[in-house]
């Protein structure tokens, strides 16, 4: 039983890191993400054809690679480059960028068909009160994306809390990373990559109930209004 315990103290030394990671992913995933979903809805076909490419190239690959690239990919081509760069020491910054610009994809889709989800009367109510495109955008369009949108933004911090377990390849010792070097010093593999999973459930369930709350109360708040 002993061991057990172990494992799951071991694993939950990596906490920290791992919501430090996605915090910070999700905010530069969420700022990215309206910037492209911004592009993607332009008028301008260059624009929208740089947000699509950006989307389906981050999409069409796997977070462990992309990770990968960040971390030994760019300090290698920078160095055949004739210049001298590394991470060494700032592993948590690489887990940041990949999970953040990985994230920024799909936050992307989901605020595009938030704001494509709003009335088009609501649009066309604002302009003829005579606000420009910018400030009918942000006062009427974006206020009302954002309660269609909040739900799968919390699924998608979920999501980025798991897929933070890739960058045990990196060596940047969260979750899966303490539960890895335990395993291999101990021994005790069972015991280690349940206590990792442990782990992630006590923070991923919770953070479920959260938002199934907050669905249940926004349509219990749409069909009273």
């Amino acid at each position: 039983m002993s061991t057990y315990l172990t494992g799951i103290e071991k694993a939950f030394t990596g906490v920290g890191t791992t919501l430090e990671i996605t915090a910070f992913a999700v905010i530069m995933g969420l700022v990215l993400g309206l910037v492209i979903a911004l592009m993607k809805m332009s008028k301008l076909r260059v624009l929208r054809g740089i947000g699509s490419v950006y989307v389906e190239i981050l999409r069409g690959t796997p977070l462990l690679v992309q990770a990968l690239i960040w971390y030994n990919g760019l300090p290698a081509l920078i160095q055949g480059l004739g210049g001298d760069f590394t991470w060494r020491g700032t592993g948590v910054l690489v887990g940041i960028i990949a999970c953040g610009i990985n994230s920024s994809a799909y936050v992307a889709e989901i605020i595009r068909a938030g704001l494509q989800a709003v009335d088009q009367g609501q649009t066309e109510a604002a302009r003829s009160l005579g606000l420009s495109q910018r400030k009918t955008m942000r006062f009427v369009i974006i206020p009302q994306a954002i309660r269609i949108i909040l739900p799968a933004m919390g699924n998608e911090f979920i999501t980025l809390i798991k897929e933070t377990a890739v960058l045990s390849v990196i060596a940047i010792e969260e979750i899966t990373r303490k539960g890895v070097l335990w395993a291999s010093q101990s021994w005790n593999f069972w015991e280690a990559y349940l206590g990792v999973a442990i782990v992630y459930l006590c923070l991923t369930i919770p953070l479920s109930r959260v938002v199934a709350y907050a669905e249940r109360r926004m349509a219990v708040s749409d069909r009273s209004s």
